[in-house]
């Protein structure tokens, strides 16, 4: 009876063990996502934020940057808050001087839900946007951030 309760127990942690994610994203990580017909594989942290900035405004392809974004108080907004150093009152005010100025087109196009995110990484093919983990679908084209993919160690945007 005693070997039967260890067979089982070791059973039961087995199928625990092979179950168990690894190597996976972090549930707080967030994919930097470009459509999937964007060349590109990684982009530097600079890069990322001139590029969210509205600095950097084409690819390495010549296709212009279309910046899509989440609204105020999602994961995404936060994690591109604190990559420009900004707090939600600055942001909009930076992207209403950078239209006046004539210094951007328009304002990054805002979204409210995942499947426009990707409907829009459909649309336009220099789109970037910035998707949690838990919510990248199929379809959806993952680069690198600093040579890591979510979940490595170091990986900086979560």
């Amino acid at each position: 009876m005693h070997s039967k309760s260890i067979r089982a127990l070791l059973l039961l942690g087995l199928v625990i063990f092979l179950l168990a994610p690894r190597g996976t994203a972090q549930a707080g990580d967030v994919a930097v996502v470009v459509s999937p017909d964007n060349a590109a594989t990684n982009v530097s942290s600079g890069d990322l934020r001139k590029i969210f900035a509205g600095s950097k405004r084409a690819w390495p392809s010549g296709h212009a940057i279309r910046l899509v974004t989440r609204g105020p108080g999602c994961a995404e907004r936060l994690v591109l808050l604190r990559l420009l150093a900004m707090s939600e009152s600055e942001y909009k005010e930076y992207w209403v001087a950078q239209a006046f100025r004539g210094e951007a087109d328009a304002e990054p196009l805002v979204v409210p839900s995942v499947g426009m995110q990707k409907e829009a990484l459909r649309l336009f093919p220099g789109a970037i946007t910035l998707v949690t983990v838990r919510d990248v679908k199929p379809g959806m084209k993952v680069i690198k951030v600093d040579g890591l993919m979510p979940g490595a160690a170091g990986y900086p945007l979560h």
